[in-house]
């Protein structure tokens, strides 16, 4: 069986006062819609249409290419939306119509959705959730026997009706022939103007087509968007469901309402995350890793056993029981080896440190190779930048390069050559060779009591 959606996009969201369309707000990373577009995909869905409005060239251009569009110019209510999709409505099948500003619905609910709606042989079926305050929502109006009987709008309903918790959440599972050959039938004859969806449903009734509703157990499935309050509390909801995924699977989270991260992350079991950590886009975590302090990892693999300290990782690699931080800084195209230790205030960007080297602190490493047992002293520079270029330093295992000095690239240590602290290295270093590079000391006696008359009964 085919199964599409409408997704329905082109809302000004007037109210999140933003040059940016709503549905492009993120949610933990990703795009309202593109959430909306994987929960999709989580579930049956071969084929999305989204149907734009305003903002549409950056809607457009923020979508798949698997993923088709089309646009209404006008927004003039939800069937209106739907009817300028016509065309992309397959003749079998479902049709479901969602949100591009709800992005927690989940691929699961709307697999039970259209299971129902199956089960029941509905030609359209609406997905509804009970709430302690349904203020501003459709009402479900239900016959005697719990049948769908009408839907009515706050705006509309009688005292009694309004005291219905059970809501019309807008997402619906439709028949996919009877959607296309109801929608011509719609007409705007309201105080608004606008064509409602709901209508569909009584059209349906009328002729004498089976309707229905399906009451999701988590009412947070069908949360939309519609003011920055609103995308916080909607971020919130959506972290906690990642954490409790991670919970779930071993991995020990100490502080949820502090802890951030994003839903393609991947951790291993007996991971500890301690407050303030942030795990962002496509990262992966080994096992038993220690996470702490106010620890960014972006786009990066960290394998099992590392310890990172309040530091930031970004498109780069880690390997076994290495020690970042506190306070260190890996650039892109980082790839740390085993065992090694990046320590307080080292920054390393585009360079490779093979297993068992160790930079302590306060060194910066760029565009090198760096070997094995390499020992980096505090205060390093590897010059790396000649205002037009940028060059490569290779160090082979088992060098070791004395505090303070600079390496000026392109250059190569071989295996076992140290240099002395302090040196400014421009020349190869041969294998078991000192480089050392310093000017010859001098001390002029009685320079600081000439230069500071007011020191002379110092001296």
């Amino acid at each position: 069986m085919a199964v599409q959606a409408i997704i329905l996009a082109a809302g000004q969201g007037t109210r999140m006062k933003s040059k940016l369309p709503k549905v492009l707000h993120k949610v933990s990373g990703k795009s309202m819609l593109q959430h909306v577009l994987d929960n999709g995909r989580k579930s049956q869905v071969d084929q999305s249409t989204v149907v734009i409005g305003r903002g549409a060239d950056m809607v457009r251009d923020s979508l798949p290419e698997n993923v088709g569009t089309v646009v209404q110019k006008e927004q003039l209510g939800t069937g209106h939306a739907v009817m300028v999709a016509i065309d992309e409505i397959q003749e079998e099948g479902i049709t479901l119509v969602l949100y591009g500003d709800a992005p927690l619905i989940r691929g699961e609910t709307l697999d039970k959705l259209m299971a129902f709606h199956s089960r029941e042989a509905h030609q359209a079926t609406v997905l509804t959730a009970e709430l302690e305050e349904p203020y501003g929502y459709g009402r479900i109006i239900r016959d005697d026997l719990g049948l769908l009987e009408r839907i009515v709008e706050e705006r509309d309903a009688k005292d009694q009706e309004r005291k219905i918790k059970e809501i019309n959440s807008g997402i619906y599972c439709f028949d996919s022939k009877e959607l296309k050959n109801t929608l011509p039938k719609l007409d705007n004859d309201n105080a608004q103007g606008e064509y409602y969806l709901t209508d569909i449903l009584e059209i349906l009734k009328k002729q004498g087509k089976k309707v229905g509703a399906y009451i999701t157990d988590d009412y947070e499935d069908i949360m939309a968007v519609n003011s920055r309050v609103q995308l916080a509390e909607v971020q919130k909801i959506m972290n906690r469901r990642i954490l409790e995924k991670h919970m779930e699977n071993g991995v020990t989270i100490v502080n949820t309402d502090n802890t951030y991260i994003e839903e393609e992350v991947i951790i291993g079991q007996d991971t500890i995350i301690e407050p303030g950590v942030m795990l962002k886009g496509k990262t992966i975590i080994g096992e038993e890793v220690f996470l702490t302090g106010n620890t960014v990892i972006v786009n990066s693999e960290i394998a099992d056993r590392v310890t990172v300290e309040n530091s930031t990782i970004k498109d780069s690699i880690v390997g076994e029981e290495s020690k970042i931080g506190p306070y260190a800084y890996l650039r892109p195209k980082s790839t740390i080896g085993k065992r090694v230790k990046i320590g307080d205030f080292v920054e390393v960007k585009n360079s490779v440190i093979g297993d068992d080297s160790k930079a302590a602190h306060l060194a910066y490493i760029g565009d090198a190779d760096i070997g094995k047992d390499v020992n980096i002293g505090c205060g390093v520079i590897f010059v790396n930048y000649d205002g037009v270029n940028k060059h490569r330093s290779t160090i082979k295992d088992h060098a070791f390069i004395g505090s303070n000095s600079n390496l000026v690239a392109p250059i190569v240590v071989e295996e076992y050559g140290y240099i002395a602290c302090g040196s400014n290295i421009t020349k190869q270093v041969p294998k078991g060779a000192l480089a050392i590079e310093r000017g010859e000391q001098h001390n002029i006696d009685g320079w600081v009591k000439r230069k500071f008359k007011n020191l002379e009964e110092e001296f």
